[in-house]
């Protein structure tokens, strides 16, 4: 198992971590609207690994039509703190380091404490701002990682992306969550929120499972 989790108060909200809470739909944070969907994607160890792969190289938001620059990993070693699991409990400390891994662009993996800026437009709604990694989760069976909003977005708040193996099944499936707090005047409008996050998720889905698969 290897975790990674970012406690510092540089991101522009106060839940952090929150994408991760079990109440996250009935009780999301002060002003937000809270969004989750899952995705069976295919089944399998090889299923699994690949999309995996695709997901801590930024291949969700590449493919979604977002350019990904100014990548700055975190100064000096992560703290590798306390995180939580899928039921919202807490994991004991894990000290070890995490190795950093590179795409075969040079753009490095995912990690905790590293900031980015993504650019871009979803059926003409901004997608752009500075983002911050909060967690990185690698475990036998989960894969995933959560964006804190920093700045320059037209929301501020929260994503989590998480691909799970499940033993019982053999199923993969991916579940993105996120909680949004509209920053930007247009984006208070009734309804403007979910339509952006709506697009968002649906072009997630078509990065990590060019198939599609099964919605829940």
């Amino acid at each position: 198992m290897r975790r990674g989790t970012f406690r510092e108060g540089t991101v522009d909200y106060a839940a952090v971590g929150a994408t991760h809470a079990p109440d996250l739909m009935q009780y999301p944070p002060e002003r937000s609207t809270p969004a989750e969907e899952s995705w069976r994607i295919g089944s399998g160890e090889e299923r699994f690994h690949t999309a995996a792969e695709a997901l801590l190289s930024w291949t969700a938001q590449r493919a979604a039509g977002l350019e990904l620059s100014d990548v700055r990993p975190a100064a000096g070693a992560a703290y590798t703190g306390i995180s939580f699991d899928a039921e919202g409990a807490p994991i004991a400390p894990n000290r070890n380091e995490q190795e950093q891994r590179f795409d075969a662009e040079g753009t490095p993996f995912a990690a905790p404490g590293m900031t980015l800026r993504l650019r871009g437009r979803v059926k003409g709604m901004r997608a752009d701002g500075e983002l911050r990694v909060i967690s990185v989760t690698e475990e036998r069976r989960r894969v995933g990682f959560v964006l804190g909003t920093v700045g320059g977005s037209v929301v501020s708040g929260e994503e989590s992306f998480d691909l799970y193996w499940h033993e019982d099944t053999d199923e993969v499936w991916f579940t993105v969550r996120a909680f949004d707090a509209p920053v930007a005047l247009l984006y208070r409008l009734p309804g403007m929120v979910k339509r952006r996050r709506k697009e968002l998720f649906a072009r997630y889905l078509r990065a990590i499972s060019p198939l599609y698969a099964t919605p829940i």
